[in-house]
């Protein structure tokens, strides 16, 4: 008799091989050149993501059709893929320079651009995850897509059903739908979806733009047409990857062009000799922390510091924020935008031009005239990227004459990760990485500990993190496993062990920095995808992320400048 333990066992090497199987064959197809993703070439892939069934994509193995996954995977992709026949991946070739207007997607940064009516390309300048990240969005948006034509075909010649005919005057009608005709298109999209009036409703707003109030009809529409075209016509949607985008992956191409232009900037700041901490967080909280206080005054007399905070990240306070951007630039702040393609703005903060009295935080005055730390603030890498920008920014910076080596006295990463215990908002302090799918871990010394960041209003929790090869691949079965085990695994996150990769390569292998560098690590968790509700899909942290963010950069903050 099998008990229950090995069956949940045998349930989560199942999950585990459906995800390796994904990536050797996205590895297969981008080195192929080209597939069909609802073509046999596709099959391998959507059959392992049927199998894996991620919680991200609720229920994309069930008739009826997944909305909050659709938006997440919608919201990721540029609008109007679900138009295109065509979708082509490339290198950054010099679309930038042309006619074609970007299109970035609301959340994710990557340049991607309209060729025609057919077309779709999108820029690759953040490695492999990134595909990998895309590859498996097209893979669920295309198994949605022929759910559509499941329910909407009658017959092998293309005639349609009523609820189809109704959807489609609805969205080709020029004019601007009224209340009553949005609800009649809301009542046969629901039946084309397998879901009720009430469930298209609570969720048609978020798929709205103020170009496009009826996107989520329009989205509908254009998966089923295209799936329709494979079934009838054989005219199946193809998805290829540019020969110059196949012959410079994995060559740091965009890594290498951001860590130059950031040492260079340093060296013209007579920076680059000095001690050198790097921050790996957002492009707000470490520049608020420092200057909030001294560019907002009054408001800190109203209110304590977390409550300023919160206030700044209401998106209706720009002026606020402004304000504190322009007291940060005017007190020595560097601000580096990227135009490497690597998306990776930058921020660099000479302490010497501190106002120490106008910081609300506990810092020495004493330490920062003695050593004259730098602070660099890098926004957030994804993936494999997290290796290829802190790989290349650790090289000794090269001048005709000599090689400088950076002063690297720490580095602290701050992210968002998924957390397996406690939920939306708390902390994890890691002690170790594991790399999912992989027999690698990077235990290290972590100089932030649990006692740091306790009784101050938010849970924080200790243990080891996997670093996952894409967060919308993971479910219960995999994530129970390792939680359960010994293992010590608190939370899953997407760059961890890249960057400790990196700076153990510079640090113990290359020589390039002191052997002695300071690690920090904390997370704050976005999502919790053990729980029903709780996942990525089910929306942001919204206000509920600010203490722990915060609590985080000051503590980071507090420890660098002691």
């Amino acid at each position: 008799m099998i008990n229950k333990k090995n069956q949940g066992r045998t349930r989560a090497q199942e999950s585990s091989n459906a995800i390796e199987r994904m990536y050797i064959t996205m590895r297969h197809l981008f080195n192929r050149g080209f597939y069909k993703p609802m073509g046999i070439s596709g099959e391998t892939l959507r059959q392992a993501l049927l199998q894996l069934r991620p919680e991200i994509y609720g229920s994309v193995g069930e008739e009826k059709a997944e909305l909050d996954g659709l938006l997440y995977v919608i919201d990721r992709l540029p609008i109007g893929i679900e138009e295109c026949t065509f979708i082509n991946l490339t290198s950054d070739e010099g679309y930038s320079e042309s006619h074609f207007k970007p299109i970035i997607p609301e959340k994710r940064r990557r340049n991607c651009y309209r060729i025609d009516d057919e077309q779709m390309n999108i820029e690759i300048t953040r490695g492999r995850s990134e595909i990998y990240d895309i590859l498996t969005h097209l893979t669920f948006l295309f198994i949605e897509s022929h759910k559509i034509s499941n329910r909407v075909l009658i017959n092998e010649e293309g005639q349609t059903t009523r609820d189809w005919e109704k959807l489609e005057k609805a969205v080709l009608s020029k004019k601007k739908l009224t209340l009553e005709e949005r609800e009649i298109a809301i009542t046969h999209t629901a039946n084309i979806l397998g879901r009720t009036f009430n469930e298209l409703t609570k969720i048609y707003n978020n798929f709205s733009t103020p170009n496009k109030p009826e996107r989520l009809l329009h989205i509908v529409y254009w998966l089923g047409k295209l799936a329709i075209e494979e079934q009838v016509n054989n005219n199946k949607r193809t998805v290829t990857f540019s020969p110059v985008l196949r012959e410079r992956l994995g060559h740091h191409i965009h890594g290498e062009i951001w860590a130059d232009k950031i040492k260079e900037t340093l060296h013209k700041n007579n920076l680059l000799e000095r001690p050198i901490h790097i921050i790996s967080a957002n492009m707000h909280s470490v520049m608020n922390t420092l200057f909030a206080f001294g560019a907002l005054k009054n408001e800190f007399t109203k209110k304590d510091a977390f409550q300023v905070y919160e206030k700044l990240s209401h998106k209706d306070n720009a002026t606020l924020r402004n304000k504190i951007n322009k007291e940060a630039l005017q007190k020595g702040m560097i601000y580096i935008e990227d135009k490497s393609g690597a998306n990776i703005d930058v921020q660099i903060f000479d302490t010497t031009k501190l106002d120490v009295s106008k910081i609300d935080l506990d810092i020495s005055e004493e330490l920062i005239k003695e050593q004259k730390p730098v602070i660099f603030v890098m926004d957030y890498a994804f993936g494999e990227q997290a290796y290829e920008t802190i790989d290349e920014l650790l090289k000794p910076y090269k001048t005709k004459d000599t090689e400088i080596f950076l002063n690297v006295e720490s580095v602290s990463i701050m992210g968002k990760a998924g957390i397996l215990e406690g939920g939306k908002g708390d902390i994890m302090i890691p002690f170790a990485h594991i790399f999912e799918g992989t027999a690698d871990n990077y235990p290290f010394e972590n100089e932030l500990k649990k006692e740091d960041l306790e009784g101050q209003g938010v849970d924080v929790y200790e243990g080891s993190m996997i670093t996952v090869l894409g967060t919308s691949l993971q479910n219960k079965n995999i994530l129970k496993f390792f939680y359960n085990s010994t293992w010590q695994v608190i939370g899953l996150e997407m760059e961890g062990a890249h960057y400790q990769k990196a700076i153990q390569a510079a640090s113990k292998v290359r020589g390039s920095i002191s052997s002695d560098v300071k690690v920090r690590y904390a997370y704050y968790a976005s999502d919790n995808p053990l729980e029903t509700g709780a996942t990525l899909a089910s929306g942001g942290l919204g206000t509920s992320g600010v203490r722990p963010t915060y609590l985080i950069t000051r503590t980071i903050l507090k420890q660098i400048l002691n």
